[in-house]
């Protein structure tokens, strides 16, 4: 018997449907409250309420859980390459060998990205932001692909998978190009995908480029890690301007617009600032360790805890140890990583930080990895935006394939009630 959640209100009592997710996940079903009642709830942030329903990821942050189609982040880490996440993530199951390599030489097929532009990356200044740049090359792929998808074409929306993909990765590495000085680069179909990353980024005119092995590995898993992320604010963002049947690269756009906050997918730039910032002041891990502890000193340590995780991040616990295997083989001498360490050494025994389950989250350690690549720290974002572009995807096809309808939250408002006009004599 399915159970009944009951609201008293004004003296009349009010029935809501409860669901329960297949993780034993509990909601009340609102959707008819205000029909019924005249009444809305309000929740800021939206911390309490369910947007959708969703068979992609399961994250339980109180035991520091995250499932990707009910597959353990810990197994997709260890035994998968990102495209084989990132198929599952849009498809709903893991490929075959077969698939896979079909997958892989399609996106190889639609890496080629348009001359023109290059007209609009010419564009912007030199000191542009390059997540600023991101959205603006991702929204303008609209331009050279001016069909809308059918989510219901199976052909086609796989079309359009492989080709935001393929073209994402070779304009987010654009982004970091043009910030140098550097020519642009173009994809080369005989490496992989994350091969393909670093050549696009690092390999210059003037000799060959070689992908350290172990680099890639690390980074592939970086980008398993941050695949998706349930409703987060880039996600619900995709999700949102996905559901007034905006286009696929518009609502990618969006989530890359939304991921540039601090508070968002810019927590690792912030954990770097915050390390610069440390060094620049003489370097004493210790005394900012107890700047953090101090209830009266507005400093905080970025990189530390998670709002989401009440545990330790799941995800933190694999990248520390691809960090560690970095930083070993780049044999990197760094003052900035060196406070890194210290911080993260305190905080693992420090019983103030492990009392509040204030651990380094992914954030930390992938901020580490990219300083230690020699990557900009406000190409930090755009990292993440590489890794999260499945994700979003899947969420976009997830929604539309759902006829969700378009969102549209409510408000309460306090403003001034009805006014009687004055001209502007009499004010």
């Amino acid at each position: 018997m399915s159970k009944i959640a009951t609201l008293e209100f004004d003296g009349k009592k009010y029935e809501f449907p409860v669901i329960v997710g297949s993780e034993n996940e509990v909601a009340i079903d609102i959707n008819k409250l205000r029909d019924l009642s005249g009444a809305i709830t309000l929740d800021p942030g939206y911390k309490n309420s369910g947007s959708c329903t969703s068979t992609i990821t399961f994250l339980d942050g109180e035991e520091g859980i995250l499932r990707y189609r009910g597959y353990s982040i810990e197994d997709l880490a260890d035994k998968a390459s990102f495209l084989e996440v990132s198929f599952l993530l849009i498809f709903g199951e893991l490929p075959s060998a077969q698939k896979l390599e079909q997958f892989e030489n399609d996106i190889r097929r639609h890496s080629l990205v348009n001359e023109e532009m290059k007209s609009i990356i010419d564009g912007f200044p030199k000191t542009a932001h390059p997540m600023g740049v991101l959205a603006a090359l991702t929204s303008a792929l609209t331009a050279f692909n001016p069909k809308s998808v059918n989510v219901e074409n199976e052909k086609e929306m796989y079309e359009a998978v492989c080709k935001t993909i393929s073209k994402f990765l070779v304009i987010a590495t654009w982004t970091y190009r043009k910030s140098m000085g550097y020519p642009l680069n173009y994809y080369d179909n005989t490496q992989s995908y994350v091969e393909n990353f670093m050549r696009l980024m690092f390999e210059l005119p003037t000799g060959p480029y070689k992908a350290n092995p172990i680099i890639v590995d690390a980074l592939d898993k970086l980008f398993i890690l941050h695949a998706d992320h349930e409703q987060n604010c880039s996600t619900s963002t995709v999700r949102m301007v996905g559901s007034s049947h905006a286009g696929l690269f518009a609502s990618i756009s969006a989530g890359v617009s939304a991921l540039w906050g601090p508070l968002h997918g810019g927590a690792n730039q912030a954990v770097l600032e915050m390390l610069e910032e440390i060094h620049a002041n003489g370097g004493d891990a210790e005394k900012y360790i107890a700047k953090a502890k101090d209830k009266n000193d507005p400093f905080r340590l970025m990189g530390f805890g998670h709002r989401v995780y009440k545990n330790f991040d799941p995800r933190a616990k694999i990248i520390k140890k691809a960090a560690d295997e970095v930083l070993r083989t780049l044999g990197v001498e760094d003052p900035i990583l060196d406070i890194a360490k210290k911080l993260e050494a305190a905080a693992l025994v420090d019983e103030y930080f492990v009392s509040r389950k204030l651990y380094p989250n992914v954030d930390f350690y992938s901020g580490i990895i990219y300083r230690a690549l020699g990557i900009p720290t406000d190409m930090f974002t755009v990292m993440f935006a590489i890794g999260r572009l499945p994700g979003w995807i899947a969420q976009w096809k997830e929604m539309r394939e759902n006829k969700e309808p378009i969102g549209r939250p409510r408000q309460i408002y306090t403003g001034h009630p009805l006014r009687d006009f004055k001209t502007s004599d009499k004010r």
